[in-house]
């Protein structure tokens, strides 16, 4: 299996090698040079299947050549062992023909752990088997952060140095990130919205002899094997709701385009997959891009769901590259022009083309807290906002898609205590484990949102712990 860059003229890559570069030194995604496939006999053969044996068959066939492909079980056993629900991500039904995906039963409470944490046994065999050690710069909205340093913390390979905007995560996504005081990870409050945490992370990359000289690595969903480790729990969804013999629905409450993009992978190898609604809030760059063929970047503003407090969507790239026929000149000229004007149009047939599998819907602050108390006085379940806003969005499109519908339900709603607490008048309570989280000591570095700066600081750490 051979990888190429979404921009075209980065040379094409292993799996090892994509894994551990992240950002292709073009500054485009990795994608498979072509799309292995499940069959129908096969899909149903699946049925049923423990999730640890489906992942295992839905990743073998990128890892073609990979050092972590013999011992993939073993990788896999690891990864989802600490899970707190055997299915790893169980089915729950809200009501006639729709569903939530649990995503949120790994050790941080979000569905980053479903990549992550088999991402961390990944990064620990390949650098193993070579000898060799990365740095990990990632930026997030407030979930990558955790599940990346839960899965990185005290690796002898890897140091981790993770951005996040200050002041715009929830207190529980920022503590789960800084009361860890692994010597391998440094957390940085940037001055300014995730965006500029991701630009900065995007500058870094795109200074190739910075990146070569620190070995700098990512975690964010740049990196190919995380949209790859999420497209399996689309499958053991669809499996579970009747595939292939029926189509199914997702809805996903997304900004950064790859949650939804890993429902993509799995329809491209073979999953019936209807419909991919995304799920936008008060930030809805992507739900303006799909109603009228034009993304264009506005102000992000701060939401009860600030995981997708987002406009800035690096993975829809991957898209635009089969919407663009792989042309990857063309998509390097688009991502530019976005840069320099903040926004592109898909011509008509190109956007009908991507309106054939996506819808899209938004929903606002007022809703999302009036879908909360909705979903808890109808069902008893409470659920976070990211959630909420998924699950509106489900309810407002139902007419349209007419199958089984799955909503993933992407935190547990213990990490946005104020927003439950706001909307149902109960505070969540924390899982055992994390019951003493706002007692633990904070440790963090606070930054302008400087490129130099940023170098400086990690060049000064990473120096400092090899002397």
């Amino acid at each position: 299996m051979q990888y190429v860059s979404t921009r075209g003229t980065a040379p094409a890559l292993a799996f090892d090698e994509v894994l551990l570069s992240g950002l292709a030194r073009d500054g485009g995604l990795y994608v498979p040079a072509a799309w292995p496939g499940l069959s129908r006999s096969e899909l149903r053969r699946l049925q049923g299947a423990d999730y640890r044996v489906l992942a295992k068959r839905v990743l073998t066939p990128f890892l073609g050549g990979s050092s972590a492909l013999p011992v993939l079980d073993e990788l896999l056993a690891t990864a989802y062992g600490s899970f707190g629900h055997g299915a790893v991500t169980p089915l729950v039904q809200l009501a006639p023909n729709l569903w939530l995906l649990e995503l949120f039963h790994g050790p941080t409470l979000a569905f980053k752990d479903v990549a992550l944490q088999l991402l961390g046994q990944l990064f620990e065999r390949v650098l193993g088997q070579r000898g060799e050690r990365v740095t990990i710069v990632g930026a997030t909205s407030g979930d990558t952060g955790s599940a990346a340093i839960e899965a990185v913390r005290d690796r002898a390979a890897v140091d981790i140095f993770m951005l996040h905007p200050r002041g715009r995560t929830s207190e529980v996504q920022r503590r789960q990130m800084t009361t860890v005081m692994s010597p391998n990870v440094t957390n940085i409050a940037v001055e300014g919205s995730f965006d500029d945490c991701q630009d900065l992370v995007k500058a870094l990359f795109n200074d190739l002899a910075f990146r070569d000289e620190l070995r700098l690595s990512a975690v964010n969903s740049i990196n190919w094997a995380r949209i790859l480790a999420q497209a399996v729990y689309y499958c053991a969804a669809g499996l579970a709701l009747g595939a292939p013999d029926r189509e199914v629905a997702f809805v996903v409450p997304t900004g950064n385009f790859g949650n939804v993009y890993a429902g993509y992978v799995a329809k491209q190898l073979g999953l019936p997959v209807g419909r991919l609604v995304v799920a936008s809030n008060r930030n809805d760059i992507l739900a303006r891009f799909f109603a009228s063929g034009t993304m264009r970047m506005g102000g992000v503003e701060p939401s009860l769901s600030p995981s997708m407090d987002i406009q800035v969507s690096s993975n829809f790239e991957r898209l635009l590259f089969d919407l663009m026929d792989r042309d990857g000149a063309a998509v390097a000229r688009m991502m530019q022009d976005f840069r320099a004007t903040g926004r592109f149009t898909l011509d008509p047939v190109r956007h009908a083309r991507a309106l054939a599998l996506f819808d899209a819907g938004r929903l606002d602050d007022a809703g999302t807290l009036e879908e909360m108390r909705r979903v808890k006085r109808e069902t008893g379940l409470t659920i976070d906002p990211h959630t909420a806003v998924g699950v509106a969005v489900a309810r407002e499109k139902a007419a349209r898609l007419g199958q089984p519908t799955v909503v993933l339900a992407t935190a547990h709603p213990a990490k946005f205590p104020d927003a439950v607490q706001q909307a149902t008048g109960e505070r969540p309570a924390l899982p055992p484990r994390l019951a003493d989280l706002y007692q633990r000591p904070e440790r963090m570095e606070s930054l302008a949102n400087e490129a130099e700066a940023l170098k400086r600081l990690i060049r000064a750490r990473v120096a400092g712990k090899n002397a």
